[in-house]
């Protein structure tokens, strides 16, 4: 196994607990006015936003999953930049929320950024 698939088994990892941070979240065992910088209104508005992240979760699993199998288009390398960029702007976003709690993962955020921009410089070994 090569480091990039062990760095991307890892995010895949992470993602998982991430997505069921999500559906907690969803069930409304976490609060919402904890997460989406404590600006949600509505419940409607974080089942909204919660659908948006989960399938964007599962969207970055997928490109990570055939990322690892050695898949070599273009498309995937797309996404995947486009979620290091995303992850970059979420880190600032989080370090400015209005609950402790987000601030928190930012950190987490910034691991994902660095282990994306890890998977897609690095040559394949």
């Amino acid at each position: 196994m090569t480091k990039i698939q062990n760095l991307i088994r890892v995010l895949i990892g992470l993602l998982a607990f991430v997505l069921v941070f999500h559906v907690l979240i969803l069930f409304q065992i976490i609060p919402f006015n904890m997460v989406w910088g404590g600006r949600l209104q509505s419940e409607q508005e974080m089942y909204w936003f919660e659908s948006i992240s989960t399938f964007l979760n599962l969207l970055l699993i997928w490109a990570l999953s055939l990322k690892a199998k050695g898949d070599q288009r273009k498309s995937i390398d797309i996404i995947l930049w486009i979620f290091f960029i995303l992850f970059s702007f979420n880190t600032v976003g989080n370090l400015f929320a209005h609950s402790d709690f987000e601030k928190y993962f930012s950190i987490l955020t910034f691991i994902f950024a660095v282990v994306l921009f890890n998977i897609l410089w690095k040559k394949k070994d």
